[in-house]
């Protein structure tokens, strides 16, 4: 395929990888962001094999292994009677996968870095609020009243609140969900939870509490762990109202431990607001704009897939374009790669949310008595592993991967 022109909309993960793949295919590629400095947005993320491979493609698994903390294991215990009702290991498959606790920061950083080294154009400040296709290429209109282009094709991984999508033929349907979470990253002493789990505590659906070690974000810095805190997003108003000393006191009542993290809390600006919606664009593009990532998909981030979705995304648009003669061509080929990966796991997440976080008592209940047998029992561990893991159907060979060899990666390296 001839090199294309290509705009890339947003400065995330999803559109720095994006630059990457593309540029390494030949392509020439200008990141269009509305900051005035491109910057991460939230506290943390799982990256699981998925998203891992992607990266190491890219020859990123070195800098974002150091920067994040190894994950064998999600365990989660219901607070009235320590019940098991989540242990999740990625042992139960073969292979020696595992996740990759990491700052939302430490995965930008490492995209940013490699951009930046690499020279790829980022123009900043500027809000793109529609695509135009002409004859010669499509324009993209900013705020302001100025046009940038002609481009062969428009990338637009602006995120879940993407104002492309939401104005284009194929906009979806959003469903906010009802439960959101407050998140802190914070100094985690040593011995404060199992660093090679996910780890958290539950009261019936409506109570999530969560401890994630993310590594440090950067050699000199101490390391860190995300406390997450679920919870109505209708009711945080309320909860900041009532004041810090009163919700640090509900955590306290549920999780004693935790102290240690949240005596590090002292301003309501320490903690972000997570909202979500779910989601699912059916065609993920419109003419000559494709959408990735949160664009295309958004939904719960119960099972962690977020981020690797979205760089799995961009890794099979990149093998779509090498592989076709046109760009139609070539976004249809997209579109059927991600199409069965994404449906199964956005279909999971809703599935799996209610019995986590919600007002519905009895799920609760159905949770806290069945899980933690059935999920002892072949080849539940094995299934549930694959979900957590993005594995359950293959997502590598639609974007043009080949699964990292985690053993060979986890094993020592000769000094």
């Amino acid at each position: 395929m001839k090199p294309f022109k290509i705009a890339i909309v947003g400065a995330g993960p999803a559109g720095l990888a994006a630059s990457l793949l593309l540029s390494r295919a030949g392509h020439a590629t200008d990141i269009i962001e509305r900051f005035d400095s491109p910057a991460p947005v939230g506290s943390a993320l799982m990256l699981q094999p998925t998203g891992l491979t992607v990266l190491e493609s890219l020859g990123l698994g070195p800098a974002i292994h150091a920067a994040g903390n190894r994950i064998d294991r999600l365990f989660g215990t219901e607070t009235t009677h320590g019940r098991i009702v989540l242990d999740v290991r990625y042992s139960a498959l073969p292979g020696g996968r595992y996740g990759l606790g990491v700052h939302r920061a430490a995965l930008f950083d490492t995209l940013h870095d490699e951009v930046s080294a690499r020279r790829h154009p980022i123009h900043t400040g500027l809000r793109v609020i529609g695509v135009t296709e002409e004859a010669s290429g499509s324009y993209l209109s900013v705020e302001g009243g100025d046009r940038l282009g002609p481009y062969d094709l428009v990338i637009d991984a602006s995120g879940a609140r993407s104002e492309l999508v939401a104005s284009s033929p194929v906009a979806p349907r959003a469903r906010n969900l009802v439960y959101g979470a407050f998140w802190a990253t914070l100094e985690c002493p040593d011995g404060l939870v199992d660093q090679a789990a996910l780890t958290q505590r539950y009261d019936k659906a409506s109570v999530m509490i969560g401890v994630l070690p993310v590594g440090s974000r950067r050699p000199q810095m101490p390391k860190q762990a995300a406390l997450f805190w679920s919870l109505k997003v209708a009711d945080a108003d309320d909860v900041r109202k009532r004041g810090l000393d009163r919700w640090k006191q509900t955590i306290r009542g549920y999780w004693p431990e935790c102290e240690p993290l949240l005596e590090q809390i002292t301003d309501w600006d320490q903690l972000t607001l997570a909202r979500y919606a779910h989601r699912t664009v059916r065609t993920p593009f419109s003419g000559r704009t494709v959408f990735v990532g949160d664009a295309a998909h958004s939904t719960s981030p119960q099972l962690g897939q977020g981020a690797n979705m979205a760089l799995l995304d961009v890794a099979a648009l990149a093998h779509a374009l090498a592989g076709h003669e046109s760009i139609e061509a070539a976004l249809l080929a997209y579109a059927r790669a991600r199409r069965m990966h994404v449906r199964l796991f956005q279909l999971l997440s809703a599935a799996f949310t209610p019995f986590y976080q919600s007002d519905a008592a009895a799920l609760a209940w159905i949770r806290d008595r069945l899980v933690a047998t059935i999920a002892k029992v072949p080849p539940a561990p094995q299934i549930l592993a694959g979900i957590v893991s993005g594995t359950l159907i293959d997502p590598f060979n639609g974007a043009g991967l080949r699964e990292c060899d985690w053993l060979r990666r986890a094993a020592p390296q000769p000094s």
